[in-house]
């Protein structure tokens, strides 16, 4: 990796967990230097199918974060050559598939979940397995809300698909119960969640998962020489989610915000984000 992409790199990781909302400014520390960059080089050269799993379930709907940084990346990916698909469950599932491609996944505990894994792994054979806000499994087997609560019998399982892709996983998480937080175990035992379990090959921490999707894509720009980030409006996809019943998962209201913020604080991010790789954004 060149000098000038690892400290690009190491700017972004920092601009990420600059507000520290949720811990990860902590967790950062514990990653080694330069995740984003090498996590945006795997993307950039996967010419072939990305599997990228989102969807968090909130009540009986799912949260804009998620969804929201699963699009941007999917339409930079698409942009550079690669075919994506979304994989999630019910009802985010039905919400995006007349408008993406979408490989649906069971809701809720069921007996073949590593065959299910298997046949879409088989069937695609994805060159990169991608996690965004994503619940990822606790030591128990079971899955946990930011409040402690078991939200298992309504979570899809995507940690099978991260344990057995024999290709390159990433993941992006904001508060530790998220697939790939098994990378950073130690570091969460600080914090007041019942932290995931499940690992990935390169891990990127935010302070609203969105945000690393946002990071990632940046540097696939700066890769492929173009400003995928500024191609991309985060309050139009927004909306968008808004119509098919996507909630806030801080505040639980259908409304145009991340994690209890306005989109206003977002499109700010997006802007520092695409300076710091050296874009124009006057």
């Amino acid at each position: 990796m060149s000098v000038v992409l690892e400290s690009m790199s190491i700017a972004i990781e920092e601009a990420l967990v600059a507000k520290n909302l949720r811990g990860m400014a902590s967790v950062r520390p514990t990653l080694k230097a330069g995740y984003c960059a090498r996590a945006a080089k795997t993307l950039f050269s996967a010419k072939g199918v990305v599997l990228i799993g989102t969807g968090f379930p909130v009540t009986d709907t799912f949260e804009t974060d998620g969804p929201l940084g699963a699009i941007a990346l999917y339409q930079a990916l698409e942009t550079v050559g690669s075919t994506p698909y979304i994989v999630c469950g019910a009802p985010l599932s039905k919400a995006l598939r007349d408008d993406y491609r979408i490989v649906e996944i069971e809701v809720g505990k069921h007996a073949y979940q590593e065959q299910e894994a298997r046949a879409v792994l088989e069937d695609l054979q994805p060159s990169v397995v991608l996690s965004i806000e994503r619940p990822g499994q606790a030591e128990d087997g079971n899955y946990y809300n930011m409040r402690g609560e078991d939200i298992s019998p309504r979570t899809a399982c995507f940690d099978t698909f991260m344990r057995q892709a024999s290709c390159p996983t990433i993941a992006i998480g904001d508060g530790g119960n998220e697939i790939g937080m098994g990378n950073v175990v130690e570091a969460l035992k600080t914090l007041d969640i019942v932290a995931a379990a499940t690992t990935c090959d390169e891990l990127i921490v935010a302070d609203v998962s969105n945000w690393g999707g946002y990071g990632l894509i940046t540097l696939m720009g700066h890769l492929a020489k173009r400003d995928l980030l500024a191609e991309f409006n985060p309050t139009e996809t927004l909306q968008y989610l808004s119509k098919l019943g996507s909630v806030d998962g801080v505040t639980r209201l259908n409304q145009l915000t991340e994690d209890g913020l306005d989109s206003s604080v977002g499109d700010a991010l997006i802007l520092e984000l695409r300076a710091l790789s050296g874009f124009d954004v006057s």
